[in-house]
């Protein structure tokens, strides 16, 4: 009968092993998503656009995330920035870039009711009929784009089977190792599992970094206003709107965050809220999320097992896998040039990650710009 630590260090190793499987699936996606964007035409098709950029506090590199907006290659377009407080600190950026850009449309919309829980949706809910346009593009305010940002996520949506475009994205690290960590997750492990995502049952959900849809899809899913309660409203609404019989794609480009210089406690609380979130909306996939901490299970394996030569294996074959696999993510999809000098941080955030993942079952509370509050099926409501 084999012993507890050989046992230990079995279960330690195929979850390893199923990890890597994992890994090189990502790395599947991955070129599969290149190739099919490299082979695709995009559309000659750019109707004037409302973009719709929520604003409260201030992030970092915010105004050359509002100035990136202002050097488009495109046509028609406007920005809207909606503040609910009248001394919003944003507003000073916005008054300088209308200044240096005053051929512009950059309009400030106020949106003094407070709708729900979700202060960005309750604005965004106050700016839609504001806006001049069918085409609605909405992105968060740390959000740094290209020049041919538009070009590129609106051209999709000359289909009418398209009700949405979203994005990847790439996270600009700050100073702190807690900013460092929340760069790399975002640059590896986030990115593949939207890949992954998109090559077994197409995208079904909308990410933050863009959302790029029309005022018609909205009316058809119900709006804004049902959302103002949610914490994960960008993926609630790219789930309706693929509920409503639309494709969502993936637009064949990426953009940029520029992260705060996070204390670790503030990364852990960060990393902790998303952990529950996506916990709380998609139980049995968080439950599989197990295998993505395929290093730290190569390394228990070796430690319930040091002399068993197959622990070994198992830990040189994941490590080599799990860093193929981010540098194929972070520098290959992503282009981040910082990548390569954060690898050395790769297992002390797999490390963290799985912690993260532990803790996390064990409550529904999360907090959220500086309030608690508990989550039931994606709704935030105050503890």
């Amino acid at each position: 009968m084999p012993s507890i630590p050989l046992v230990v260090a079995a279960i330690c190793a195929l979850l390893a092993l199923a990890g890597t499987a994992y890994f090189a699936l990502s790395m599947w996606a991955a070129s599969g998503f290149q190739r099919e964007m490299k082979d695709k035409t995009r559309p000659r098709f750019a109707p004037p656009v409302s973009i719709l950029r929520s604003l409260k506090g201030l992030d970092p590199h915010m105004y050359l995330a509002f100035r990136s907006h202002c050097l488009l290659d495109y046509g028609e377009y406007e920005v809207l920035f909606g503040v609910s407080d009248a001394n919003e600190p944003a507003l000073a950026l916005v008054q300088k870039l209308q200044e240096e850009f005053p051929l512009l449309q950059l309009r400030v919309v106020q949106c003094p009711l407070v709708l729900g829980m979700n202060g960005k949706v309750s604005n965004l809910a106050q700016m839609l009929p504001q806006a001049k346009y069918e085409y609605i593009v909405i992105n968060d305010s740390d959000i740094l784009v290209s020049r041919d940002y538009l070009q590129r996520v609106v051209a999709p949506l000359v289909s009418p089977k398209v009700g949405m475009v979203t994005t990847l994205y790439r996270g600009l690290a700050g100073k702190t190792l807690g900013s460092r960590l929340e760069a790399l997750g975002l640059n590896t492990d986030f990115a593949g599992g939207v890949l992954v995502a998109r090559a077994l049952e197409g995208i079904r959900f909308g990410l933050g970094a863009t959302i790029a849809t029309t005022k018609t899809v909205l009316r058809e899913i119900g709006g804004l206003e049902p959302l103002v309660d949610y914490l994960g409203d960008d993926y609630e609404l790219g789930a309706r709107t693929a509920g409503a019989g639309y494709q969502v794609e993936l637009a064949d480009l990426v953009v940029e965050t520029a992260l705060p210089d996070y204390g670790f406690g503030d990364f852990w609380v960060h990393q902790l809220r998303w952990a529950r979130n996506v916990r709380d909306r998609r139980p049995m996939q968080y439950i599989g999320l197990i295998v993505t901490f395929a290093l730290a299970w190569a390394v228990f394996a070796v430690i319930a097992a040091p002399f068993a030569r197959w622990t070994s294996a198992v830990l040189v074959l994941t490590t080599a896998v799990r860093f193929s696999a981010a540098v194929r993510l972070g520098r290959g999809v992503l282009g981040d040039p910082r990548l390569i000098r954060a690898l050395w941080l790769l297992p002390m955030r797999d490390f963290i990650a799985l912690a993260v993942w532990l803790v996390s079952f064990a409550g529904q509370e999360v907090e959220w710009r500086g309030e608690r509050f508990r989550l039931r099926k994606g709704k935030l409501h105050r503890s």
